[in-house]
């Protein structure tokens, strides 16, 4: 487990300077040259302190990543608690937010062919962890040029749905029939999110 960041009470609210300060990245083992994309205050683990959830990205990397806010006695900060790789041809910044207490990590990326994926992550008290709870990926043609596949999966019941659809020569969409199936519930944390083309098979 990675070291505690230690700081002074009053630096317990981060500025996006300190956030890119080099002991932070450092302890998340970011590559150099990060810059802030996205960023989200909200207490994540329910213990009443404030906990970070950022996007940064350089030319060749974009990651997502958590800190923890801790307090021990007389000392608070932020230590790291998890990172994933996002893919770099963003089409724009990520949107992260907390409903419920889960964080909800929406990204677009691609070109005209563009993938839409939402991830959704919630602390699991037994392991100090983000749990992976749920994702949902889009493949589609932003200019109507070819067909869509969707697939939905419930990663603690192991349920997944894919739905589709092809374009026929009027232009016009045709979803075929929807499919369900089953995926492993063995636990995934922020650490082991599937990307976007695995789940869609892009990766064999």
């Amino acid at each position: 487990m990675a070291a505690s960041i230690r700081t002074t009470a009053a630096e317990l609210f981060m500025p996006d300077d300190k956030l890119l300060a080099d002991y932070y990245f450092n302890a998340m083992e970011l590559p150099p040259g990060m810059e802030l994309e996205k960023r989200l205050d909200a207490d994540l683990n329910a213990d009443g302190l404030t906990d970070i959830a950022f996007v940064a990205r350089n030319d060749e990397s974009r990651v997502l990543g958590v800190l923890f806010g801790f307090m021990e006695e007389m000392d608070m900060g932020h230590s790291p608690a998890g990172k994933t790789e996002l893919a770099v041809d963003a089409l724009g910044p990520a949107s992260l937010s907390t409903p419920k207490g889960v964080l909800v990590v929406e990204d677009l990326t691609g070109g005209t062919t563009a993938i839409s994926s939402t991830y959704r992550y919630r602390y699991e008290a037994k392991s100090k962890r983000m749990r992976l709870i749920g994702d949902d990926v889009k493949l589609y043609s932003r200019t109507n040029a070819h067909g869509w596949q969707e697939i939905s999966t419930n990663r603690l019941t192991g349920l997944q749905i894919r739905r589709s659809a092809d374009l026929d020569d009027a232009g016009e969409y045709v979803e075929k029939p929807e499919t369900r199936g089953k995926v492993p519930t063995t636990p995934l944390y922020i650490e082991d999110a599937p990307a976007p083309e695995a789940t869609l098979g892009w990766d064999q």
